[in-house]
C-alpha cells in the first residue's frame, strides 16, 4: 500500500471499522461514522490534508467525546473548528470543544493546518468513544475494558499505521493514564520505538489555562524537534 494515499487506507479503516465486543452493561458507544454529514465532512477532510503518501508522526489521545470526534468524526475536531480552520462548511450541530480549542490554537502556532497535517496525523487509541448515562466515559475507567478492548485497538492501531506512519516515536496526548495505557499497549504490541508524553489538552484548558501560551510552546517546541530531518527528542 507504499503508494496508496494516506486518505484512502484511513477513509477505508473507518468505513470498515466494527464497534468494539462484549461492553459492560449500560456502556454504549459514540458511533459518528455512518450518518451521511459526517462521511462527507471526513472524505473532504482526509482528501484535503493527507491526499499524499507520506508518513505521519501520530498524536494519540484516549476517546473521542461527545463534542469533539462525537460529532465530527475528526479526532480533537470540534464543529467549529472543523469550519473555521478547516475551511470545511457542513450541517453538524455543536459548538467550542476545551480540547479541541487547544489543539487548533497549537496548530495556528506550528503554521496552520495545511502544514501540520503534512507531518501529523491525530488518532485516539480506541477510535469510539463511550457513554454511561449520557457522559462522557474514558475507556480505562471502566473495569476490564481495557482489556476486553486490547485486541479490537490493536487491529485498529495496525491499520491506521498502515497508512503511513513514522514509527519512530507516538506522543500521548495526556501524561497520567493516557500515557500509562499506551505504553503499556505499545510494549505488548510493538507499534512504536518510543511513546513520548504530552499534557493533555482538556487538562491545560480546564487547570492551567493561564499558562496557554507556555503549553502549546512546549507542543510546538517538541513536536518540531521530533519531525525535523534526523531529529531526536531529548529525554530527562
Amino acid at each position: 500500500m507504499k503508494n496508496m494515499a494516506f486518505s484512502r487506507i484511513i477513509l477505508d479503516f473507518f468505513h470498515n471499522l466494527t464497534p468494539p465486543p462484549r461492553l459492560p452493561e449500560g456502556v454504549e458507544t459514540l458511533w459518528p461514522y455512518s450518518g451521511s454529514e459526517v462521511k462527507r465532512v471526513m472524505e473532504r477532510f482526509y482528501e484535503r490534508f493527507f491526499g499524499d503518501d507520506e508518513e505521519r508522526i501520530f498524536l494519540i489521545g484516549i476517546n473521542p467525546g461527545r463534542f469533539g470526534a462525537g460529532v465530527t468524526g475528526l479526532c480533537f475536531t470540534d464543529p467549529i473548528r472543523l469550519t473555521e480552520d478547516c475551511g470545511i462548511g457542513h450541517s453538524l450541530e455543536g459548538g467550542r470543544e476545551l480540547s479541541s480549542d487547544f489543539v487548533y490554537r497549537m496548530i495556528a502556532a506550528w503554521g496552520g493546518v495545511e502544514s501540520f497535517y503534512r507531518r501529523f496525523y491525530l488518532t485516539a487509541l480506541s477510535p469510539v468513544g463511550f457513554v454511561r448515562d449520557g457522559r462522557n466515559l474514558n475507556y480505562y475507567d471502566v473495569k476490564g475494558l481495557p482489556e476486553t478492548l486490547d485486541a479490537w485497538m490493536a487491529e485498529s492501531m495496525a491499520a491506521q499505521i498502515a497508512a503511513g506512519c513514522n514509527r519512530r516515536v507516538a506522543f500521548s496526548m495526556g501524561q497520567g493514564e493516557n500515557y500509562r495505557q499506551l505504553r503499556a499497549f505499545n510494549e505488548r504490541h510493538g507499534f512504536f520505538d518510543r511513546v513520548e508524553p504530552l499534557p493533555h489538552p482538556r487538562w491545560i484548558m480546564q487547570y492551567r489555562r493561564k499558562r496557554l501560551d507556555e503549553f502549546i510552546g512546549l507542543y510546538v517546541s517538541k513536536l518540531t524537534t521530533e519531525s525535523s530531518p534526523g531529529g531526536h527528542l531529548q529525554t530527562g
